[in-house]
C-alpha cells in the first residue's frame, strides 16, 4: 500500500463517517475541518497532489466534493 493509498483510505473513512449527516453542506464542512485539524500539512498536500494529478474513481464522492468546495481551508497552514 502507497503513501497515497493510505490517504485516500483515511479520506474515505472519513467521508462514510459524515456521508450519514442529513444536511450534505454540513458534512461536505465537516470532512475538511476533519482533515484540516487532524492531518498535517504534509499529508494535506499530499492528497491535494494526488486529487489534482489522478482519475478520482478512488475518491468517495463525497470527500472529492469537500475538496473541491473547502480546498481553500484544507491548504491553508496554521503556525
Amino acid at each position: 500500500m502507497t503513501h497515497d493509498d493510505s490517504l485516500v483510505r483515511m479520506a474515505n473513512q472519513i467521508g462514510a463517517f459524515f456521508e450519514s449527516m442529513p444536511d450534505r453542506a454540513e458534512a461536505l464542512a465537516g470532512i475538511a475541518k476533519h482533515i484540516k485539524k487532524f492531518w498535517d500539512p504534509r499529508m494535506r498536500k499530499a492528497f491535494l497532489a494526488y486529487v489534482d494529478g489522478t482519475p478520482h474513481e478512488d475518491i468517495k464522492p463525497i470527500v472529492l466534493a469537500a475538496v473541491l468546495e473547502h480546498r481553500a481551508l484544507i491548504e491553508t497552514v496554521t503556525r
